[in-house]
């Protein structure tokens, strides 16, 4: 399954196409099967996290679980200067595209249309923890400001609310330490379903990517 959001709309900076990495059978094999494991229909919506250490653990964590495509939505605050670039990055924001908005409503509406449902992190009396979600289906997770939380429009456009259980004295966790265990929570899931047992990519995007990436 893959989403239907156009991927040409991620976030660059300049257009050179040569790689400082020689192109060998071992990287092309790494990228290959790093692809393989690609989750086109799971992904983080940031709203407006400023902090780019913030950012850059969250994009760490998105790879790691193997998040294709992330949303960044700055109405308030800039984004952190050179976070999303790719061509600057020596980290994870090298191999997670980002797709940025101008507003949430344009976000969700977007992922909506694409067979996503929007689950928003936030502690309310209408929050269900995050263990009684199906994170298997195409979910995007949205992810409040440091300070601010997620806002109250993201909690009426979303689909529902997901806290993260705790039993300690202090009721939240830091933004990136939350990303995680979202992610974490989907990468559980999503194995236990087989989801990475075979390629979620059609096979002629992925050679697509596979090109793509041996030149970043």
């Amino acid at each position: 399954m893959t989403s239907a959001i156009d991927r040409r709309t991620v976030v660059t900076n300049g257009d050179e196409k040569t790689s400082k990495w020689p192109r060998t059978t071992r990287r092309q094999e790494r990228v290959r099967s790093v692809l393989e494991r690609r989750q086109p229909d799971l992904t983080l919506i940031l709203e407006n996290v400023h902090d780019p250490h913030n950012v850059s653990a969250i994009l760490r964590s998105c790879d790691a679980v193997g998040v294709l495509q992330v949303h960044a939505v700055y109405s308030i605050e800039s984004p952190p200067p050179g976070m999303f670039a790719r061509q600057t990055s020596a980290g994870a924001a090298k191999w997670v595209d980002v797709v940025r908005h101008d507003s949430m409503t344009a976000c969700v509406t977007e992922l909506r249309g694409a067979g996503f449902q929007v689950l928003a992190t936030a502690l309310s009396q209408e929050s269900r923890p995050l263990h009684d979600w199906d994170l298997t289906r195409s979910v995007a997770l949205v992810i409040g400001n440091e300070m601010r939380g997620v806002s109250d429009e993201a909690m009426a456009l979303a689909d529902g609310l997901v806290e993260i259980p705790m039993v300690g004295m202090v009721q939240s966790l830091n933004v990136s330490v939350a990303s995680a265990v979202c992610l974490y929570e989907a990468f559980r899931q999503r194995i236990a379903a087989g989801a990475y047992d075979a390629p979620r990519l059609p096979a002629e995007e992925l050679s697509a990517m596979e090109q793509d990436w041996l030149t970043r």
